[in-house]
């Protein structure tokens, strides 16, 4: 009996949405990796025993050599690649210490506005779409504050 097509791979993924001084911080993804080439937010994947708190207190000390904070989950999606499914989650987090690229990728921080702009993987579009509204609803609210005299 011949076996029928294989399921993908599933990997979850855990990224950190840090934000400082209204620009928020971004890698490029290294020659050799999935979707190199593509910026994306800090982190990765999940290993076995680890929550996503644990993961990604290791990612940011391995990639950037710093420490993080990790805040609410502020999305979670799943994307399936012709040869994996990615399940990503998304957290606001505060950084310890100065960022460093170590592992020799690029590292921005940019606007909001920026962000849309970037080659960005295509699992992490939503994310961008939901900070792009919440950035437009915080500039009206905040209009809408100075307009009232």
């Amino acid at each position: 009996m011949a076996a029928g097509p294989q399921e993908p791979r599933r990997v979850v993924v855990v990224a950190a949405v840090v934000e400082r001084a209204d620009r928020i911080l971004v890698t490029e993804r290294l020659a050799g990796t999935h979707l190199a080439g593509h910026w994306e937010f800090p982190g990765g994947k999940m290993e076995e025993g680890e929550d996503h708190r644990q993961c990604l207190e290791r990612e940011m000390r391995e990639e950037l050599e710093v420490g993080v904070e990790v805040g609410d989950e502020l999305h979670a999606t799943s994307f399936d690649y012709p040869d994996r499914t990615v399940e990503l989650h998304f957290y606001r987090c505060a950084i310890i210490g100065e960022p460093k690229p170590v592992l020799g990728q690029r590292m921005r921080w940019v606007s909001r506005a920026e962000l849309k702009s970037l080659r960005l993987p295509p699992a992490d579009l939503e994310l961008i779409r939901l900070l792009a509204r919440r950035s437009l609803a915080r500039r009206r609210s905040a209009t809408a504050g100075t307009d009232a005299g």
